[in-house]
């Protein structure tokens, strides 16, 4: 985070869309980011198998991301297994990387995280787990089919409802 110190709120560095009427624009969002119960469902598929279909859905706002949706590990209904990967989340805490196996199809490696001792001002994550769109030949939200947000690193979901530019891209990095 270079010239920014923990916790400023940052300048978008290009031109922001527009928002339009029922429009978010993730430039708006907070930092550090806010966790929040959203009146969502949630639906992912993979391989003609329904693996998730929920509308206890947290998402979790933070500027220039699009919104990042966790979901109860324990209505994911094939086996999440503990993935080596880990990574550290500064307002967040450390998240630990879960493999998803559906049967008779090849396991699905490092599909999402989850933090089991999130920091105390993201109680909300505790017991979730957010997957990455990309992963899965369907996810929607409240119908609508899921975007993954640019990169490999980050796992937002982009829908109607959000506008951008989003981090994740090329030349996003510092932002």
């Amino acid at each position: 985070m270079r010239g920014k110190r923990l916790g400023q709120r940052q300048s978008p560095p290009i031109e922001v869309y527009p928002v339009g009427p029922g429009q978010e624009s993730v430039w708006d969002y907070p930092r550090p980011p806010r966790a929040e119960r959203v009146s969502r469902r949630v639906r992912i598929v993979h391989g003609g198998i329904l693996l998730l279909d929920t509308d206890d859905v947290v998402r979790v706002l933070e500027t220039s991301h699009p919104p990042t949706y966790y979901l109860p590990r324990a209505e994911v209904r094939v086996p999440l297994r503990p993935a080596p990967r880990r990574t550290m989340c500064e307002w967040k805490g450390e998240a630990y990387y879960v493999d998803l196996e559906v049967p008779d199809l090849p396991p699905l490696r490092d599909v999402g995280w989850w933090y089991p001792q999130p920091e105390l001002r993201y109680p909300q994550l505790t017991d979730r787990v957010a997957l990455y769109a990309g992963r899965f030949d369907e996810v929607t939200l409240d119908g609508e089919p899921v975007t993954p947000q640019p990169g490999e690193f980050y796992g937002g979901w982009i829908t109607a409802d959000v506008v951008g530019p989003f981090k994740g891209g090329p030349g996003s990095w510092d932002w």
